[in-house]
């Protein structure tokens, strides 16, 4: 049963008392009714608000129960200052493949959303990164903007961030921005500017893309700075033998390392547990055995599942006979 008040329709069902799954039906109803008429807000998702693909302009009255907001694909230049304030509960907002500029940004649009969790802002035009995002936050893509760099102090509040996506930017260096980010698992930072890799990244990252840039050198001691780091991506940079020091790749956890299109002329010392590594597309001119085991034997060999060393200056006859041992997890060596 149900009661309410008098009123219109639409009004008895925003004040009627449930005790029955008709009562809470009316209410699902409702609140598909209470919808922007550019959006979708199916019954089947009552919290969730599609305004994809619409041709907007603006953000347009997002309702209190909605907690996903879908607004990819538009045209929208900026993000109106309280447009979110009705919706306080927001969890994820997905504003990816739209117009907007960091100048149509207010610094306090996102302030009182403390349960997003997840923010997409790329493929956009923004020049910075937005100011005071929720310390909620756990995964944040801002990837595919023009942005060049960001202050220290940015994230210093966002511990609970795991994933940040800054690929396809104008990044041409970072002083120390990152280091708020405690829990921090995912860093890509591709197709930026880099010239060098940033000297302090999160000490739990287990994955770091660098590659698309113009690195030219790897820090000694770089890995044993980061104990937690299993994949490695520094391909597409200008590395060159010179700039690798002698064990730096040579840790226990890594599990994958792509150097591919880079100027390496020599195949570098790995640890035996590495399983992926990608050299493809360098200037290596033999195939040094010792670089995966300094010694061969029963026990000892490594745990390489791929190694890839095609158009490179070697071929299938520079490989030692020893190898079979010492590779012996290999499927195949491209050469």
């Amino acid at each position: 049963s149900f009661y309410f008040t008098s009123g219109s329709l639409l009004g008895m069902l925003h004040f009627c008392v449930c005790d029955d799954v008709l009562c809470q039906k009316a209410m699902l109803n409702s609140e598909a009714v209470d919808c922007p008429l550019e959006c979708d807000c199916p019954t089947a998702y009552p919290t969730a608000m599609y305004c994809h693909s619409r041709n907007l302009q603006h953000i347009p009255y997002v309702p209190s129960h909605i907690k996903y907001v879908y607004l990819q694909h538009n045209q929208i230049t900026g993000i109106q200052d309280g447009v979110f304030d009705n919706a306080t509960n927001l969890v994820w907002v997905i504003l990816s493949h739209n117009q907007l500029s960091s100048e149509k940004i207010s610094d306090s649009v996102f302030v009182e959303l403390g349960s997003l969790v997840r923010l997409y802002l790329d493929n956009n035009e923004l020049t910075h990164v937005p100011r005071n995002l929720p310390r909620s936050l756990t995964d944040l893509q801002l990837s595919y903007n023009k942005i060049t760099n960001f202050s220290p102090n940015l994230f210093e509040s966002m511990s609970n961030l795991t994933t940040l996506q800054l690929q396809g930017n104008d990044i041409e260096k970072v002083e120390g921005g990152l280091m708020g980010l405690k829990s921090l698992m995912m860093l890509d930072m591709s197709k930026n500017k880099l010239m060098k890799i940033p000297d302090s990244f999160p000490k739990e990252l287990q994955q770091l893309y660098l590659d698309h840039n113009n690195i030219k050198s790897v820090p000694a001691g770089f890995l044993t700075m980061y104990p937690n780091l299993q994949f490695v991506r520094l391909s597409h940079n200008s590395l060159t033998d010179k700039g690798l020091p002698s064990n730096v790749f040579n840790t226990s956890t890594l599990v994958e390392l792509d150097l591919s299109f880079n100027q390496l002329e020599k195949i570098p010392l790995v640890s035996r547990n590495l399983e992926n590594l990608y050299l493809q597309a360098n200037k290596i001119k033999e195939f040094s055995l010792s670089s995966f085991c300094d010694t061969i034997d029963g026990t000892n060999f490594s745990r390489l599942r791929v190694l890839r060393l095609d158009a490179n200056k070697i071929s299938a006859r520079d490989i030692p006979v020893e190898a079979a041992y010492c590779l012996r997890l290999v499927s195949s060596v491209n050469v």
